[in-house]
């Protein structure tokens, strides 16, 4: 077998905060019990289980409270949308609608999530992406029908009070429907105002993620009551920033852009920006495999204005084929395993490259861990020029400056063009590197990585 269990993740926990890491989400823990692909986690066969090859509810319990003892909160992977075929109301349902039927017989959704925006769309499309099932395997759930809204709201209830979660990650947030996931996030936050609930709603576009987020004032009169998305949007942008020759619309100039969007989000602080997650090939193998670019795509994740989300074995430069490849992408992370002869958490068999990578990682969100300026500052931006990209977070009390260098030799940069945030003479700090020098006429930024400065009051 492949994946590892509570157990394994109680004993590593002391791994997870070691890196700086505040939260850990694991994919959906509840039974699963299907013949086919049962391992992850996205086809419930009973909510309130935990399924027994990963531990039991007490062995969560504990997880999620050793975890609190270390500072690390507990994410929990709800699917409200679908079930799968071996849930026992599929033998008996409680009522004919209760799962979305069509008189044809199974009818699969089409994944056009932007009927629901699309103010030309045919209605039979929009009914079609949301009462669509998956795959045969996993019936959708009508949620129309009371009693399953009802059941729903209470089960994410029940976990939240029952083992004190920090927060809930709601998979294929608008294939659901959407009055009903309204009643439902409200319901939860009335009990729990300071939860966070992030949805994945899976677009490039950011009108379309802007749309479910709360406060958002939207052209069709919806009112969503999400506090947070996952940033897909900005994810894309980000790995072609790295990837594309640069020039008037490409490369880092999709950053620039992708980040110039915020306008249309009400809340874009609470956004989820990850590297990669269990649906997508690892960031290592999409950057070719470049050390360089791979720290600037962590230095980018830990200072924009975001939450950071880190895929695990990203700091071990875990690979993939680039190709989507579920097992390879859900690889066994080294050291988990009796015999293993490479352990992320002793350091044995590592190679140079990757404690390197390990230590930089542990370096860079340790010290993200408590910078408040980089949680809640303002930010500002500059367009990138000859291959470097140049932004500031910003407080009363503290000013962080993140230049991303992309080209292959050291840049000089001119400080007149940042005087708007820093001044010669002032001291700084080399975050990373814990140098401490006084700003000169220029700033020199290393080969094919990021430069993080600490400055003092503006």
């Amino acid at each position: 077998r492949h994946g590892g269990d509570l157990a394994g993740l109680r004993q590593h926990l002391s791994y997870i905060a070691s890196l700086g890491f505040t939260q850990v989400w694991p994919t959906p823990l509840v039974e699963n019990n299907s013949e086919k692909y049962s391992y992850h986690g996205y086809a419930a066969t009973d909510f309130y289980r935990i399924d027994p090859r990963f531990g039991s509810n007490a062995d969560f319990g504990a997880f999620v409270a050793e975890a609190r003892a270390r500072g690390v909160g507990v994410i929990q992977d709800i699917v409200l949308n679908h079930i799968g075929a071996g849930h026992g109301w599929m033998k008996d349902l409680p009522a004919h609608d209760w799962v979305n039927q069509w008189p044809q017989g199974y009818t699969e959704t089409h994944h056009a999530r932007m009927t629901l925006q699309d103010p030309y769309a045919a209605p039979s499309d929009r009914q079609r992406f949301t009462d669509g099932w998956f795959v045969p395997g996993m019936p959708d759930l009508n949620q129309r029908r009371p009693e399953l809204a009802t059941y729903l709201t209470q089960m994410t209830l029940w976990w939240i009070e029952q083992y004190g979660l920090s927060g809930i990650r709601t998979d294929t947030w608008s294939y659901s429907d959407r009055d009903f996931l309204a009643r439902w996030s409200t319901r939860i936050l009335q009990e729990y105002p300071q939860l966070n609930i992030v949805g994945e709603e899976w677009s490039p576009h950011p009108a379309v993620v802007a749309y479910w987020q709360r406060g958002k004032r939207n052209h069709d009169g919806y009112v969503s009551h999400a506090p947070s998305m996952m940033d897909f949007p900005l994810q894309s942008h980000l790995l072609a920033a790295l990837t594309e020759t640069d020039g008037a619309f490409t490369g880092l100039t999709r950053l620039y852009e992708g980040l110039a969007h915020d306008f249309v989000y009400p809340d874009p602080a609470n956004l989820v920006l990850f590297d990669g997650n269990h649906d997508t090939p690892r960031l290592f193998s999409l950057l070719k495999r470049d050390i360089g670019l791979t720290k600037l795509a962590l230095a980018y994740l830990a200072t924009t204005r975001r939450i950071p989300q880190l895929f695990y074995g990203t700091e071990l430069l875990m690979e993939s084929p680039v190709e989507r490849d579920d097992g390879r992408v859900r690889s066994d992370m080294p050291g988990g395993w009796p015999g293993d002869t490479v352990s992320a958490f002793t350091g044995t068999g590592l190679t140079a490259a990757q404690r390197d990578m390990q230590d930089w990682t542990r370096r860079l969100f340790t010290w993200r861990k408590t910078a408040t300026v980089i949680h809640d500052g303002a930010l500002m931006q500059f367009a990138p020029m000859e291959g470097v990209y140049v932004f500031f977070r910003y407080d009363a009390g503290r000013t962080v400056m993140v230049a991303l260098n992309k080209t292959g030799k050291a840049v000089d940069l001119a400080t007149a063009r940042f005087a708007e945030r820093m001044a010669v003479g002032e001291r700084a700090r080399d975050v990373l590197g814990g140098e401490s020098a006084t700003i000169g006429a220029t700033i020199r930024v290393p080969a094919h990585s990021p430069l993080i400065l600490e400055l003092p009051k503006p």
